[in-house]
């Protein structure tokens, strides 16, 4: 980045004064450092491991690799930034984005309270939530304003982008009632919670919906 502010001050200098393709280059040079404070991470001597909200995050060494951060939704640069994994739940952030997680860890989740959410998307509105995100409670309005709320079709709560990011997950109450296996958009917590829970053999389907058997004829081989 730093050669190319460089590159990119050299550029600006030899091209026309007020031409278009000087303000681009302008434009473009502004983007670059912008990016590099960005990236600017003073944070290499901290320690490996750190809890938070019973999350066990390691911190990682791999520096090829491009992740999304899931707390501010922006991308994790390995090569310049210092990052954490959670080893339960698979959680990634940068260091700087660990003070602010909100979302406990799912795989704690899954050792208390192994069971799912048994009604299809059990929706109670936006003004059960004070027109807050579920999950990290900033403001939020189906009209976008200040911020988009997007539905969980396992939860039924609403989140803003930055907890929802549109995942696409076979939603286990639909298909115990409906026998619809199509993914529906769920927020990255239950994305999350649903991979986790996956194998678990935690549906008695004898007692949630005994029917299904009459009408699915693969269930009755396997029963």
């Amino acid at each position: 980045l730093r050669r190319a502010i460089e590159e990119c001050k050299r550029v600006i200098l030899a091209l026309p004064e007020h031409s278009e393709r000087q303000k681009d280059a302008v434009v473009r040079l502004i983007h670059l450092r912008l990016k590099l404070q960005e990236l600017k991470d003073p944070a290499e001597d901290e320690p490996n491991i750190r809890v938070v909200l019973e999350h066990r995050f390691y911190k990682e060494k791999s520096k090829s690799v491009k992740q999304m951060c899931d707390k501010c939704s922006t991308i994790i640069w390995g090569l310049i930034q210092t990052w954490y994994t959670c080893t339960g739940c698979y959680y990634r952030c940068h260091s700087k984005c660990l003070p602010l997680v909100s979302r406990p860890c799912v795989r704690a989740q899954v050792s208390h309270q192994a069971e799912y959410q048994l009604s299809i998307c059990p929706e109670s509105g936006l003004d059960s939530q004070d027109y807050r995100c579920a999950e990290c409670r900033a403001p939020i309005s189906l009209r976008g304003v200040p911020s988009e709320a997007r539905q969980c079709d396992y939860t039924g709560l609403y989140y803003c982008s930055s907890c929802h990011w549109n995942d696409l997950a076979v939603v286990p109450a639909r298909a115990i009632h409906n026998w619809d296996f199509e993914p529906r958009k769920v927020s990255r917590c239950s994305m999350r919670y649903l991979a986790l829970m996956v194998s678990r053999p935690v549906l008695k389907l004898r007692e949630i919906n005994p029917l299904l058997f009459n009408y699915v004829e693969e269930l009755v081989e396997i029963r």
